[in-house]
């Protein structure tokens, strides 16, 4: 594109920009800083982490108000009262998912994540059912968490204390979880395929986070055509795709329709009984985009909570002397770890939940889009609106939690030691469009970390008030830094 094209290219977008802008200050928007043309407000709200800029907005404008990013309108929810009359209280209204830039050129709007409509509430019903009758939340995927837990331990004690980076022999284990729920199958933790899938994701995750992406998924059509980051997420994407292609392809050849093992057999199977049916949502295209959807999701998320946790037990040892306290006099050391430990164990369940208050790792869960007109709190949400309910703006509202910034396992509990529930705990979202995992991601962090703290003590290589807890990077997730650790068999 030579400079006269780019000039004109500029101008048609200021004046673009101009009309909407002008438009929509004349309407009912919810109110917001002016926006510049082109940029929006992107200057406005900081390059590594805008969360302090949205929580000066909403100072400023309320808890709903209106934000641009380039030419993306993007409304913003902030403070639970404003989410939750949102997502639970108008939860049809806000039910629909705006694909990020990056992920749309992947799935194109399939998948569990991305897709809308009848498409979504077909594969989510399915998916829900399917993995409720393969054991989620029931005894049987107990047992599973339950050996790939001892499997993790039997790894963290071939290390023999010496330091290392833990990110993918974290990984591995709620990795091996779905995987035997998708798959039926668990790998060794020294399999090359599954170190390299586990590399992909891994890499990923911590991209998505990089500046050059957040400048992609505000500006995709300019930027796509540059090589970049977006690039190489892409080609993971496709991989993963492959693999799991070739499972599909694997269980083609012996399927048992009366006898099915896993979410992949039972998907070919709906398949097969909804051939003829032309509403039906069911295709090779869907089953790729949701198996990667929940292969990816159900590792990663964990583990990055995992990892948090126990970067955060590391920084306060006098916290975890007491979780070894509390698993010593509870478990003991003869026995494994059970969900039914929990209600026995009110200081490790309120551990588990400060970690992920804490670390708020989906900080604006996963934008949310207004498939129509939408009247909300004497405003207007136009139709094509991005929707940011910020999570985070609820897990460290000051009202509830006194000292946010500071983790504190006393927020979950009574003056009296009693483990407490609170409606602010939203890490999982809320409303129809929350979390499909929380059952099962609530049973792995609960028994993963419960067991690692019955075999270890987690010993930094720096005095412990020399660790560094602000995430690594900020943005669609908030990822822990990268650190060493020593696992002293106890």
């Amino acid at each position: 594109m030579d400079l006269t094209n780019f000039a004109l290219v500029a101008i048609v977008l200021f004046l673009f920009f101009q009309l909407v802008w002008s438009k929509g200050s004349k309407t009912s928007f919810p109110p917001g800083p002016t926006p510049l043309p082109i940029l929006g407000n992107i200057l406005q709200l900081g390059s590594k982490n805008i969360l302090p800029s949205l929580d000066k907005l909403a100072e400023k404008y309320g808890p709903v108000y209106t934000i641009y990013l380039g030419l993306q309108r993007v409304i913003v929810f902030h403070g639970y009262e404003a989410v939750k009359e949102a997502l639970i209280d108008q939860g049809d209204k806000f039910v629909h998912r705006k694909s990020l830039p990056i992920f749309k050129e992947a799935f194109n709007e399939y998948g569990i994540l991305s897709s809308n409509g009848e498409r979504w509430k077909q594969i989510r019903r399915f998916s829900l059912m399917t993995m409720k009758n393969f054991g989620m939340g029931k005894r049987t995927i107990e047992e599973r968490v339950q050996e790939e837990a001892q499997g993790l331990v039997k790894e963290l004690q071939n290390t023999k204390a010496q330091a290392l980076d833990p990110t993918f022999i974290l990984s591995c284990a709620p990795c091996n979880v779905i995987c035997s729920i998708l798959f039926n199958h668990r790998f060794n933790y020294d399999d090359e395929n599954f170190l390299h899938l586990m590399k992909m994701l891994n890499e990923n995750f911590r991209l998505l986070n990089t500046p050059w992406i957040k400048l992609y998924n505000i500006y995709p059509l300019l930027i796509k055509h540059f090589p970049g980051n977006h690039r190489t997420i892409y080609k993971n994407i496709i991989e993963i795709r492959d693999f799991i292609m070739n499972q599909v392809k694997k269980h083609e050849e012996f399927l048992d329709p009366n006898n099915p093992q896993d979410y992949i057999d039972c998907f070919l199977i709906k398949m097969q009984q909804e051939k003829m049916n032309p509403q039906s949502e069911f295709s090779y295209q869907e089953l790729l985009s949701t198996a990667s959807n929940l292969f990816a999701a159900g590792t990663e998320t964990t583990t990055s909570t995992l990892r948090y946790g126990l970067l955060l037990l590391m920084k306060y040892p006098e916290i975890q002397a007491k979780v070894h306290e509390e698993i010593d006099r509870v478990i003991g050391s003869s026995r494994i770890p059970s969900m039914q430990d929990r209600v026995k164990m009110p200081y490790v369940e309120a551990v588990v939940h400060e970690i992920q208050r804490y670390i708020s790792l989906l900080p604006f869960s996963i934008p949310r889009a207004s498939a129509e007109d939408i009247h909300f709190r004497n405003h207007v949400i136009p139709k094509g609106s991005m929707i940011f309910p910020v999570l985070h703006s609820i897990l460290y509202d000051k009202k509830v939690f006194p000292n946010p910034y500071q983790f504190d396992p006393e927020n979950f509990l009574t003056k009296s030691g009693e483990f407490q529930k609170n409606d602010h705990f939203t890490p999982f979202s809320l409303g129809k469009r929350n979390c499909l995992g929380e059952s099962l991601a609530r049973m792995e962090v609960f028994l993963f970390l419960t067991t690692i703290l019955q075999n270890f003590t987690l010993k930094p290589l720096v005095d412990p008030k020399e660790l560094n807890i602000t995430p690594f990077m900020s943005g669609i997730l908030n990822l822990p830094p990268i650190y060493k650790l020593s696992f002293l068999h106890r």
